[in-house]
């Protein structure tokens, strides 16, 4: 989906498509749905670039929740207390972050999740994992110190170091980055691997000459109020937002009325039943700022068994037909004065790339709904 119009270049003529995939990844022998240049999308997309140094990123979730007294079921009333709690973990982790070797990028995140804990990721991205290590062994370990956990109150880190190979990234703007790409070096030109089923898989460098099946078995370690769990290889991890800052009266009434409502329950199916169809876990939250205060910022982030698991659900499951029809009825009517920006991040982790580690967590947190003791 896109909200940006394209632009005919001083002949009139459309801009040239590039590959969603750069130059240096790409493989002669690779078999896209389409056939390069013979399709045409049909409204601009761009993906993210990075330096043709680099090799792998790191996405990093610095997570904290609280529950009241200990006790979950809070819902979206957060008591000003608990917003106090994570007011301070937050202002810790900045402090945290702007340490030497931190992060390239961070941002701070709120949800209430399954179990009603008022939950903040602070999703940390690094382009350098040797200064990520530098920073996590001098800094960032402190923030899973049992010291700082309770009663009602868990800290965890959610850790995904993939090659970029196995990331794709997908922006209807060149406005705004967002996530792992304000670690990047800029976005591409138009892409032609977009606007249709299938094309999340085309974007991906290692699904070029790979199926990306799951295989192996999760792991599961449990030493005092700590829990370590390592999912299976391919293992598809999805960030997909939306940002409606830019937008007018008439446009924004018009996504709150149609489109986010259909959104919310799509994230809630997931959150609550997404383990049928092959979704470990989904969290939808709103960006919020250095002080607490939402922004227009919303985005859902999953992990899901496989790839196949997650375009199954997206081609064809009623909750995300609902999102689809939803969305393409609200850039079908704004038209080229829609200002809705829309962008997603997909990651396919081998077994050694994600590790997910919990302190004083619920059993419903994360990964740990997937195994025996969640």
């Amino acid at each position: 989906m896109s909200t940006t119009q394209e632009t005919p270049d001083a002949a009139g003529l459309a801009p040239a498509l590039e590959s969603s995939i750069p130059a240096h990844l790409l493989r002669e022998d690779r078999h896209p749905k389409h056939r390069p240049g013979t399709y045409t999308p049909p409204y601009p997309s761009f993906s993210a670039r990075f330096g043709g140094e680099a090799d792998s990123v790191v996405m990093a979730m610095f997570g904290v929740q609280r529950a009241d007294g200990g006790v979950p079921g809070l819902g979206e009333d957060t008591p000003a207390e608990i917003l106090a709690s994570l007011q301070g973990d937050a202002e810790e982790f900045a402090g945290l972050a702007s340490a030497p070797d931190g992060p390239g990028h961070r941002d701070r995140s709120r949800f209430v999740d399954a179990a009603g804990y008022a939950t903040e990721l602070h999703i940390a991205y690094w382009a350098d994992p040797a200064a990520f290590r530098r920073w996590l062994d001098a800094t960032g370990r402190s923030w899973l110190d049992p010291a700082h956990t309770g009663p009602g109150h868990g800290r965890f880190l959610e850790l995904v170091t993939p090659s970029l190979e196995r990331v794709e990234t997908i922006f209807s703007s060149v406005l705004e980055p967002e996530g792992v790409a304000n670690v990047g070096v800029g976005l591409s030109g138009q892409i032609e691997e977009h606007g249709y089923w299938g094309s999340m898989r085309d974007r991906l460098p290692f699904g070029q000459d790979d199926e990306l099946w799951p295989s192996g078995e999760t792991l599961h370690e449990a030493s005092g109020e700590t829990r370590t769990v390592v999912l299976p290889h391919n293992a598809c991890l999805i960030r997909s937002g939306q940002d409606i800052t830019d937008t007018e009266q008439r446009e924004r009434a018009m996504y709150m009325a149609d489109v986010e409502p259909a959104l919310r329950a799509g994230m809630d199916f997931l959150r609550d039943d997404g383990g049928g169809i092959g979704c470990h876990d989904n969290r939808y939250m709103v960006i919020v700022d250095e002080e607490g205060r939402p922004t227009d910022r919303t985005f859902g982030m999953s992990w899901w068994r496989s790839m196949a698991h997650l375009e199954e659900w997206a081609a064809s499951h009623p909750t995300h037909v609902a999102i689809f029809g939803a969305a393409m009825r609200h850039l079908g009517g704004m038209g080229p004065d829609a200002r809705l920006r829309l962008y997603h991040e997909v990651t396919v982790p081998a077994a050694g790339e994600q590790r997910f580690v919990y302190i004083g967590c619920h059993g419903r947190t994360g990964m740990l709904r997937v195994t025996a003791a969640g």
